[in-house]
Order: structure tokens, then sequence, then C-alpha cells
């Protein structure tokens, strides 16, 4: 099933809290989405950071994918969610560990690989908030290599 949010950035409109000394170029959101290992959006200090996605169309969501640098992640995100002229609504929260590796919120094993996983119901959606509430980092910065957000086209 494709990604309901196309790496092109321009289908699916984002926001983000903060950028790293409003430096867009090195750390904007768009980082976030791009596939290369050596990019990332870098949040400025504060707390609690996010990021909202708007979907060009509505999605059911299942999983979500996330790979934080290790010592600036995220110990509790909050998912909000909505559907288009509503009023965002709490999905769930998510316990992610403060690692490098990718964390993928689908919680059967395969095999043993990928082992860093987090539960997210599916859920029918046109926007989606990601909240990161409490940073590892002592400033509350939040520093992100990989979003993904996989789902179906409704």
């Amino acid at each position: 099933v494709p990604p309901p949010c196309p790496r092109d950035g321009d289908a699916c409109p984002r926001r983000v809290s903060s950028v790293l000394n409003r430096d867009g170029k090195q750390f904007g959101k768009r980082h976030m989405f791009d596939g290369s290992e050596e990019t990332c959006w870098n949040s400025d200090q504060g707390t609690c950071q996010w990021v909202t996605l708007d979907f060009p169309r509505t999605v059911k969501v299942s999983q979500l994918h996330i790979q934080f640098q290790g010592g600036f992640s995220s110990r509790l995100c909050t998912l909000e969610g909505c559907r288009a002229g509503e009023e965002l609504v709490k999905i769930s929260d998510l316990y992610p560990e403060d690692i490098n590796a990718m964390q993928i919120s689908f919680d059967i094993p395969l095999c043993g690989l990928a082992p860093h996983r987090f539960q997210v119901e599916e859920t029918v959606l046109d926007k989606l908030k990601i909240t990161f509430e409490n940073s590892t980092d002592f400033f509350g910065r939040i520093v992100v290599y990989h979003l993904g957000v996989l789902g179906e086209r409704l």
C-alpha cells in the first residue's frame, strides 16, 4: 500500500513547531521526508515540539515510522487527528525509545526484525498532528531523520 503522503512535498502540506536557528535550508521539515540518512528536521529549543500533516485526501493511517537522533528524541509522543473541518482529537500516546534506529508503530513481530515497535490504531483522518511532549534533550530539542505515515487513501 503506498504511503498516503508522497515524498514530493507538494501533495501533503506540513508544518512544524520550530526549526533550529530558523535555518530551514539545513534543518527544515522537508528533510524528514527526503529519504536521506544525512539530513534531518532539527527543532529549536522549547517544550512540546510538533509536526502536522494535512493530507490532500482522507486516509486510513495504519503505521507510523519515525527515526530520531538518540539524545534528541521524545519519551512521549501524542498523536491527534481529525477529518476536514473538525477539531483535533487524541488518537493515542506513543512511548518511543531514545535510540537512533527506525521505530515502527506496528505491533506484530516480523521474525525478530525491526524490534523497536509501538502500537497505533488504524484511524481515518485528513490531518495528523504528532506532539513531542517530553524531549530527552535538556533544552527540549527534537531531531527527526525520518517520518513516514503509511496507510491507504480513501
